[in-house]
């Protein structure tokens, strides 16, 4: 297992109820994807936020990334909503 650290924002901060965590991530998580259904087994909370998956973004270190990228050996993971403009 690799610790990462967590970070969420917008409304995927507000369904999960925290703004970041430190955690614990499966041998098995290697890809963004597998991250995103790794989180939505943790509970209702998580399972709410990532319901569409689709439209979550990822920063992996702060630089966006698609859901198919590995995760490699980044430390901070970020997800979040889509972007609008203003």
């Amino acid at each position: 297992m690799r610790t990462v650290s967590l970070a969420y924002f917008a409304w995927v901060r507000e369904r999960i109820g925290i703004a970041a965590e430190e955690r614990d991530l499966p041998e098995s998580v290697v890809t963004v994807a597998d991250l995103i259904a790794h989180l939505k087994t943790l509970g209702d909370g998580y399972a709410a936020a990532l319901e569409h998956e689709n439209v979550i973004r990822v920063a992996l270190d702060q630089e966006h990334a698609e859901h198919g990228e590995p995760i490699g050996d980044a430390r901070e993971i970020a997800l979040f909503p889509p972007m609008t403009g203003g």
